[in-house]
């Protein structure tokens, strides 16, 4: 396929960086730049290695000129050189963070073009070990030479898995990444509250924020200091559309409350595993937040079908629905969503045991554009169920009945018979015949089984 033109950023944005040692990041100034790797004489060897990072091994054959100058003489490969700077930025783009840097330090116009600041969209630093504080300050400050103080360019930080990561760190993106639009920060559990507040606060295009396994972190605000010079109304101020804090173990409802106050945006909402949150939390959201499309509140064990009642005053607009392990909803709380929230596509439902057959039938037949679901470890729904739902939902895709003990054979080939574009079906810890899964296999030809039968293969 041909290659984006080099004016194309779309490309470019999407660059992900791991870790770049502060040892690689020299300035030509140093006097490690200095010592002869510098010159474009001697930097034959670390050109091949760049041609390398960027192409495949060439084929027999293979007449791309960037593949042959691999295969030239050692003499001839500075005749990368002659390329312009667009079409050497386009081709920097497609090398990780240590080659980069690695380029950085060939010679000085490779320098300036390694740095180019639309290699830097987007910032990516992983491991447990790695002092993200210092690596964070390093980068920042590099990328604000051109823009004292700020990072214009820079959208994206992910430094997921980065236990080292602390508040100063957060407090460095806070005060020079103000155009931020995405954020994940999940996993580094010694942030705080504050450190979040200045993000928030500061980078008012923050759109996507990703604080799961961040136990510290009860809640999503505004500084007291940025509250005060905005309005009564300053909740609206906060843009963020997509909030993950699955693993905030000490969120409660007051503090839902608040997230909910502050970000009306939101249209994607995961609080998967925050176990203190009660119904009245969900309350809360629904007066505030009205736009949601996706919500999960699995493993949310004091949720219950007075929740679900809350929930389904998203009407049309809820799409993604997670209840998974809630184990106090019931149909009740089934045909309250089904009634208002006939465009669902996805409903995860498994280990809610107390669903049953009536509670499938009123999803079947309000939720008629189904495409996922799964009612797993639900032991009261049966065949029945599954023969409604199947002469319902016509476009489901996906369908899970793990350790569904009422489950047979015969209600897997009524659904086989009517979902033709089942793409993946889960019937493990099933009573069913292999006679049923072939059939299965004959009309979905392109559903993947996952079974524990073991004389079918």
């Amino acid at each position: 396929s041909s290659s984006p033109s080099p004016g194309d950023d779309s490309d470019l944005s999407m660059r992900t960086l791991s870790t770049p040692s502060p040892a690689l990041i020299c300035p030509p100034n140093l006097p490690g730049f200095q010592n002869g790797r510098g010159s474009s004489t001697s930097s034959s060897s670390i050109t091949g290695e760049t041609v390398a990072m960027v192409h495949s091994p060439p084929p027999t054959r293979l007449t791309h000129p960037l593949i042959r100058l691999a295969s030239r003489p050692q003499k001839e490969q500075a005749s990368i050189e002659r390329l312009p700077d667009q079409c050497m930025v386009q081709i920097f783009s497609f090398l990780p963070t240590n080659q980069l840097c690695r380029c950085a330090r060939v010679c000085r116009r490779w320098y300036n073009l390694a740095w180019d600041p639309r290699l830097w969209r987007t910032i990516r630093l992983t491991g447990e070990t790695i002092h993200v504080d210092r690596a964070l300050k390093v980068l920042t400050r590099r990328l604000c030479q051109d823009t004292p103080n700020v990072c214009l360019m820079l959208e994206t930080v992910t430094v997921s898995g980065c236990r080292r990561l602390t508040d100063r760190g957060l407090y460095t993106i806070a005060q020079c990444c103000p155009e931020l639009r995405r954020l994940e920060v999940s996993g580094c559990y010694n942030i705080s509250n504050e450190a979040v507040f200045d993000v928030v606060s500061l980078c008012p295009n923050l759109e996507h924020l990703d604080v799961s396994g961040c136990s510290k972190v009860t809640c999503i605000s505004l500084t007291r200091e940025a509250s005060i010079k905005l309005s009564p109304l300053h909740g609206k101020q906060i843009s963020i559309r997509y909030l993950d804090m699955t693993d905030c173990f000490v969120l409660e409802d007051e503090g839902l409350h608040t997230i909910a106050a502050h970000c009306t945006q939101l249209t994607h909402l995961y609080l998967r595993r925050c176990v203190r949150l009660t119904d009245e939390g969900l309350r809360y959201l629904m007066i505030y937040c009205t736009s949601i499309k996706e919500l999960s509140v699995s493993d949310c064990r004091f949720v219950s079908d007075f929740g679900l009642r809350e929930i389904a005053k998203l009407e049309a607009r809820l799409r993604y629905l997670s209840i998974a392990h809630c184990g106090r909803v019931t149909d009740v709380g089934i045909r309250y969503v089904a009634k208002y929230c006939s465009k669902l596509r996805y409903l995860n439902a498994r280990g809610c045991e107390g669903i049953t057959d009536h509670g499938v039938e009123y999803l079947a037949k309000n939720c008629t554009k189904l495409k996922s679901l799964d009612i797993g470890k639900c032991p009261l729904v049966s065949d029945t169920g599954l023969e409604c739902l199947a002469l319902n939902c016509f476009n489901l895709k996906r369908l899970s009945l793990k350790s569904c003990e009422s489950i047979t054979g015969q209600g897997l080939q009524i659904v086989a018979a009517n979902c033709f574009d089942l793409q993946m079906l889960n019937v493990q810890d099933c009573e069913v015949s292999v006679e049923a899964l072939r059939f299965v296999k004959r009309h979905c030809k392109r559903c993947v089984i996952e079974h524990t039968n073991p004389a079918f293969f």
